[in-house]
């Protein structure tokens, strides 16, 4: 017999979520050391951060009882995700520093070894 609210939740096993934990871990170290504290910069950096993980973690538990939710609330994590990329990307362009294309060396090289850091 089918139960009435299927399987859920399970999200700390989702790739997803744990690579928006990770971001979300190396944006707070990388605000306190290179945004200034009282720059509404760092807060939106921060929270942004915070959303895609939660956003996910909270549409995993929807699942059981509303896809709709689920994938609104996935939505939601992707682009709070997106805003984060983009303030990471003023950042390096307001500082003449270069951006790197997706299939740069030195990128490809970091996310190999992003978890020997």
């Amino acid at each position: 017999m089918d139960k009435l609210i299927p399987k859920h939740g399970g999200y700390r096993n989702l790739k997803t979520f744990q690579i928006a934990r990770l971001v979300f871990d190396i944006t707070v170290r990388f605000c306190e050391r290179f945004i200034d504290a009282k720059s509404r910069t760092r807060d939106q950096m921060v929270q942004a951060a915070r959303s895609g993980v939660q956003n996910i973690a909270e549409g995993s538990q929807a699942s059981g009882t509303s896809k709709k939710t689920e994938l609104k609330l996935t939505n939601v994590a992707r682009a709070s995700l997106e805003e984060l990329l983009l303030d990471y990307e003023d950042f390096l362009r307001q500082r003449n520093l270069a951006i790197w294309p997706y299939n740069h060396s030195k990128r490809h090289e970091i996310v190999r070894n992003r978890f020997y850091y």
